[in-house]
């Protein structure tokens, strides 16, 4: 099942670091990008909370998806030799 290795490689320990240290540092600089302001002068609402929380979650997502089909098409290649 191909849905089933995905999500068995998106759990590995290795998969999951690199995708929360590149949300903590894409995540970062987006929220300060488009909240900034709020977030210096203490006006954050709630929407904004979402919208950041939205904002490190995006990255995450990418991350993971890139890594997961990089080790599939890493292991066909191995395959096939």
């Amino acid at each position: 099942m191909q849905i089933n290795e995905f999500i068995k490689i998106a759990l590995m320990k290795k998969v999951v670091f690199m995708a929360l240290k590149m949300s903590f540092i894409v995540g970062s600089i987006l929220a300060l990008i488009n909240h900034g302001d709020a977030i210096f002068e203490g006006t954050i609402t709630r929407e904004n909370v979402c919208q950041i929380v939205l904002t490190f979650l995006v990255p995450y997502a990418v991350s993971t998806y890139s890594s997961v089909k990089a080790m599939q098409r890493h292991d066909r290649k191995n395959v096939s030799r």
